[in-house]
């Protein structure tokens, strides 16, 4: 954004207060009601009340390219929505909400309890704690119930009484109501406190007005105004650095106010309302299996399938300049980026939202048919995006044989090349247009043709956060592998009931107890996935232990004959000579060799054989990272 675009201005508070009230000032759309509790309202009143800085506020001036559907600061009159604002409020909604609400409304103030208990309060100022230097500020601010009684904590006994104006003047307690209109009351207390005798406490009160009432009515906030030249992607960029009110916003936020200002209800379309379920209500049950939470598409945030809609719209466009007979650098990029989302008018959106929806639930069903049926199994959850707009845009073209082995290496290729995890944006959209040209005959998708798995990669892998890692583990199912105990393949009958999971094949324990290191055994060629109660019956012991165990049962489970116990074990790409004589390092290189196999299957390439690069390491996971896997796309 250039600095052309803005200026900054301090603006006298009650000026602000008074657009607010009137309407020239509102909020856009998209700007969620919300209430600040009443301690931080306190600690607002007093930082005013000593003339100390409460931050700036960020508007933007109406008349631009963005249009915003515009609300009034809540508590305002009827009139002010039928004021056309000169300007809307970006940054600052809660302080100048609450503000307004305590000072220029004139009645009882929505708040909540430290406790987070929903409650009505007005806020007074001790004036004789207010002028006592050695009372910190915070502390003369209070607030009283909606009935202006302060009782006890069993509630039998009045602490304070202000529910008159006589009252206030006898408490010395001055409503934060009139902080920028003084005068009635004045003339009321110094009526009340009349007299010679009285004098010392008219004087209180005027010392009062000059220390601290004088500050509300001299107070300036500086005043970041954006001017009608700011492009959409300046104001998103705004909300995202500089927004002081909570989770920071993002483009689907902003075309939403943007829809509004036609009528669309976009965040209807996704979260929908009592009687209508929206999409991604939709998206979470899509797939949800008895034992699972939600479906594989529960994550599928907003953006992403506006992403998806504004690849299918920016698409439209491109072809629609070659038609005109534009070249190079003339043609307008296919993209999914947050400007292109910023750009995505109405009419796209109808013109491709249930396709795209469509889409999504192909991209679940061809999830499921690769055995991924968690969330937390997904090996990259920016992947279903060009997946989903893939599918989208092929339609029934999908099911015939060779274009869905082709996908199936495409993506594949995706997870095992590592291709999406960060700076996606580009890669989305190239995915889009090389597919489904591949499709039809043309060249391989970049996504195919760069990627490079080293062998060695595997003894690196060792944390759930990798997608190759969870890659191995769907492959394996989807090739057949069997459980241990069970002999049943992991399919949707027993996922989920069986609990399974990635477990070691040499358990932890004996591993640690002959000297390996965890950061080999803990290595995706030493896991497989196993049922729950199968890991239990391993235990710590030694593969040779568990296998015996195994063949000769229990009060639940039937003894396994070898020949079978042996089908399952290579069904894992597990020899089980090698188990049996309990070679972990044999067992390491051997299994390595097949899961190798495995991915140039899947790949449909030949991998590079050589030592891991060190970059390509796996981290340690720990709350933080955990948790930016599933909560960021």
């Amino acid at each position: 954004m250039a600095g052309s675009t803005f200026k900054t201005n301090p603006i006298r508070l009650k000026e602000l207060l008074d657009e607010c009230h009137s309407g020239i000032l509102q909020l856009p759309d998209f700007q969620r009601s919300w209430v600040w509790d009443e301690d931080r309202i306190k600690s607002l009143i007093a930082s005013i009340s000593r003339a100390f800085p409460v931050g700036a506020l960020m508007t933007l001036d109406r008349g631009g390219s963005v249009d915003f559907k515009p609300r009034p600061v809540e508590g305002a009159p009827v009139t002010a929505k039928q004021t056309i604002p000169r300007s809307l409020l970006l940054d600052g909604q809660q302080r100048m909400t609450s503000l307004y609400q305590v000072s220029l409304r004139g009645q009882v103030v929505e708040t909540v309890t430290p406790k987070k208990k929903k409650v009505k309060r007005w806020f007074y100022i001790d004036i004789r704690k207010a002028l006592d230097l050695s009372v910190d500020r915070e502390e003369a601010i209070v607030s009283i119930p909606e009935d202006r009684i302060v009782r006890s904590d069993f509630g039998r006994e009045e602490v304070l009484n202000i529910s008159s104006v006589e009252l206030e003047y006898a408490t010395l307690m001055y409503p934060v109501s009139q902080v920028f209109d003084w005068d009635n009351w004045q003339d009321g207390f110094d009526e009340y406190w009349s007299g010679d005798q009285n004098k010392s406490v008219r004087t209180e009160f005027r010392d009062f007005k000059r220390h601290i009432l004088e500050n509300f009515k001299d107070y300036h906030v500086p005043v970041i105004a954006l001017d009608q030249s700011t492009s959409k992607e300046a104001v998103c960029v705004v909300f995202e650095k500089v927004n002081t009110g909570g989770k920071p916003l993002d483009a689907f936020e902003l075309v939403t106010a943007m829809y509004a200002t036609s009528g669309h209800e976009l965040r209807k379309d996704w979260y929908g309302d009592e009687s209508y379920k929206g999409r991604h209500h939709r998206f979470a049950e899509t797939h949800s299996l008895a034992g699972a939470d939600n479906g594989i598409l529960n994550n599928v945030s907003n953006t992403d399938f506006l992403q998806a809609i504004s690849l299918f719209y920016t698409r439209d466009r491109r072809r629609a300049a070659e038609t005109a007979g534009k070249q190079g650098k003339e043609l307008p990029a296919v993209t999914g980026n947050r400007q292109a989302l910023l750009n995505l008018p109405l009419n796209a959106y109808k013109k491709y939202e249930k396709q795209v929806e469509h889409g999504f639930v192909k991209a679940a069903e061809f999830l499921f048919s690769l055995h991924i049926y968690r969330i937390f199994d997904l090996p990259y959850q920016s992947q279903i995006i060009p997946l989903a707009a893939i599918l989208a845009d092929i339609g029934d073209a999908s099911g015939h044989e060779a274009n869905r082995a082709k996908l199936v290496r495409w993506y594949w290729n995706g997870v095992f090349g590592e291709l999406y995890g960060s700076a996606v944006d580009t890669r989305i959209a190239r995915d889009f247009m090389e597919v489904p040209a591949w499709l039809i005959g043309g060249p391989e998708p970049s996504t195919v043709s760069e990627t490079m798995f080293r062998a060695d990669r595997l003894k690196t892998m060792r944390m759930r956060l990798s997608a190759a890692y969870k890659g191995i583990n769907a492959l394996l199912m989807k090739e057949g592998a069997r459980d241990f105990r069970s002999g049943r393949e992991f399919g949707l009958t027993n996922f989920f009931g069986e609990n399974v999971d990635i477990h070691h094949i040499f358990p932890q324990d004996w591993c640690k107890k002959q000297g390996i290191k965890p950061d080999v055994f803990d290595s995706i060629i030493n896991k497989t996935p196993l049922s729950y109660r199968t890991n239990r019956i391993i235990g710590g012991v030694a593969p040779s232990d568990y296998l015996a165990k195994l063949q000769k049962g229990d009060a639940v489970t039937p003894p396994i004959p070898r020949d079978n116990l042996d089908s399952y074990l290579k069904s894992h790409l597990i020899s089980p000579s090698l188990l049996y004589s309990n070679d972990f390092d044999a067992f390491m290189v051997d299994r390595q060799k097949q899961l190798l196999v495995l991915i140039e299957h899947a790949t449909g390439k030949k991998l590079f054989i050589g030592e891991v690069r060190e970059e390509l390491e796996d981290v340690e996971e720990d709350e933080d990272t955990s948790e930016a896997e599933y909560t960021m796309h």
